[in-house]
């Protein structure tokens, strides 16, 4: 092998090295990039998808998707009418438990759409919200659960209060309420605690 070939051969391998540090440093960058973003649902998605490569395209292309939406902020007197009705539908929740639920749902829904968010089937609306506000997603997927559980007949008024709980957490987060958003953290159940309290004061 003569000096030409070597020293050719010797830049192929620099030039094969140098490429793949670049693409290891992408991929790691993207990684870090897309766990920042979506926190827990991350990890969600790449035990559904069984491959990082595979949930990160699938987490990107959730992105995109919401990147073209484009979603707004609530006008002033939007937020106001909804957190009237938001209050209306938890007051019903002392005395119509399964009717406030479906309530919730219907309004939560309608905040989305308001957003611009559209009304799809529910997994699309979780892949839609877990764009912008991944740390909610969680309460989203909880109202399902009781939901079915409701549907089959063994929901219980404990399983309805926490949907209204976890509808009120994304409920605060679409309005981006940040008040409403550390109180619920901070005292998830008290919301609806309270408004069972005063109604019964109210009865006497």
């Amino acid at each position: 092998m003569d000096a030409r070939v070597a020293l050719m051969l010797i830049a192929i391998v620099g030039v094969v090295a140098v490429a793949g540090a670049g693409l290891w440093y992408w991929q790691r960058q993207r990684t870090m990039r897309l766990r920042h973003q979506f926190g827990p649902e991350y990890d969600r998605a790449v035990r559904e998808a069984g491959a990082v490569s595979r949930a990160e395209a699938k987490l990107e292309a959730r992105a995109k998707r919401v990147a073209d939406l484009h979603i707004r902020p609530l006008t002033t007197d939007e937020c106001n009418r909804y957190r009237d009705a938001w209050s209306r539908v938890q007051n019903r929740f002392v005395d119509e438990p399964n009717e406030a639920v479906t309530e919730a749902d219907r309004l939560v829904g309608e905040v989305m759409h308001a957003r611009g968010y559209p009304l799809g089937d529910f997994e699309q609306r979780v892949d839609d919200i877990s764009v912008d506000h991944p740390d909610v997603v969680v309460n989203y997927r909880a109202t399902r659960d009781i939901a079915a559980r409701h549907a089959a007949g063994e929901a219980t008024t404990e399983d309805l209060r926490q949907a209204m709980v976890h509808y009120r957490t994304l409920f605060a987060v679409l309005l981006e309420s940040p008040e409403g958003r550390a109180r619920e953290e901070a005292h998830p159940a008290a919301s609806i605690t309270e408004t069972r309290e005063t109604a019964a004061k109210e009865r006497r």
